[in-house]
């Protein structure tokens, strides 16, 4: 369940109130809830903690990593300067996240022609304690929506090279190796564009504005809970695509070929809810369409994704209020195809 709210300019949003903004409240696998916020400058001592436990529990390096360093006047500099995302577990802090706009870490070679730099992560901590319960990715997750929402188009962090188990926990979040950096591996993704849609029809209103962007080879993939509106979305793209047949979960039969009504590419729609494995998916055979159709499937995060690098992630998550019918849909370019195309998809969606 997430609630964002905030319009900051990346490149400005270091300048807006230290007010506490709630971010989300997600349930953690022990049934407790887990709330996200921004940090004020009167959380330091506590994300000092955090911080210091979290490098002290890692294998020692030399030299020492320079977040061992931080101090209460340090953090609430950051604060300050910079943004700061913090998780809280029964009243306490357990993790935070803080991001520097500024760009003058990075190695020098972003094009200002580009727009602001990437988004800086660092500190990424969790409380030792409280590890185990998917706190790091709620984090991770939250963040990217923070700094969509504030106009932000890529991210970045250094990872030491010590560390290669952290690298593949960050590969896996979507982040890929760029560069080396002294003693650090760098690496970046880019921010999803978010979207809020607070009705069917305006869901449906989306897919359609999204079909105007897609072309035959495409491939998206659809999370969410169930009931998100994967399935309110396909069918938009599909009267966007002009295709033929109602289009419907495909939950029993797996997949459906809806083909174009006008010449254009089918609407190739796949169900994976009870698919297990990648293998699984491959067994489909949707390689033979994949070059002359737009292909989406449905609760495919974990399993469809060797089906093409170049692929849409969409993501699809209801609000914190369960009497508001709002989602926030999370569009993720990934691969060269989508990054070349994303101020045509911001122009369609946003």
């Amino acid at each position: 369940m997430v609630r964002l709210s905030t319009s900051a300019d990346c490149a400005t949003a270091q300048d807006e109130s230290r007010a506490a903004l709630p971010l989300a409240e997600i349930d953690v696998p022990d049934g407790r809830t887990l709330y996200l916020r921004t940090a004020v400058p009167e959380d330091a001592p506590e994300i000092v903690t955090v911080v210091h436990a979290a490098f002290r529990a890692r294998r020692p390096v030399d030299p020492p990593p320079t977040a061992l360093l931080e101090s209460d006047e340090t953090i609430a500099a950051t604060i300050t300067e910079g943004e700061v995302v913090i998780a809280v577990l029964d009243d306490r802090i357990v993790g935070t996240i803080m991001i520097d706009f500024t760009g003058e870490q990075l190695p020098e070679n972003h094009d200002p022609d580009a727009g602001p730099p990437p988004a800086l992560l660092e500190r990424v901590s969790v409380d030792p304690n409280a590890q185990g319960l998917g706190i790091a990715s709620a984090m991770v997750l939250v963040t990217l929506d923070l700094l969509a929402l504030q106009g932000c188009r890529q991210v970045a962090l250094f990872v030491r090279q010590e560390f290669p188990e952290i690298r593949r926990w960050w590969e896996r979040h979507g982040f890929v190796f760029t560069e080396d950096h002294q003693r650090s591996w760098v690496l970046r993704r880019a921010v999803p564009l978010l979207v809020e849609v607070p009705t069917a029809d305006a869901m449906q209103a989306l897919g359609e504005r999204l079909a105007g962007v897609l072309r035959s080879g495409d491939v998206l993939i659809a999370t969410g809970d169930l009931g998100a509106g994967k399935t309110t979305l396909t069918q938009g793209i599909g009267r966007g695509l002009a295709v033929s047949g109602p289009v419907i979960s495909p939950t029993f039969v797996l997949s459906r070929i809806h083909p174009s009504m006008v010449g254009g590419p089918a609407l190739v729609h796949v169900d994976a809810y009870r698919l297990g494995s990648s293998a699984e998916v491959l067994d489909l055979d949707l390689e033979a369409s994949l070059s002359d159709s737009v292909t989406l499937v449905e609760w495919g995060a974990g399993v469809a994704e060797g089906l093409a690098d170049d692929r849409l992630e969409i993501d699809i998550r209801r609000g914190a209020d369960p009497s508001d019918d709002t989602r926030w849909v999370s569009l993720t370019p990934v691969g060269p195809r989508w990054t070349s195309v994303r101020a045509e998809l911001e122009e369609a969606v946003l």
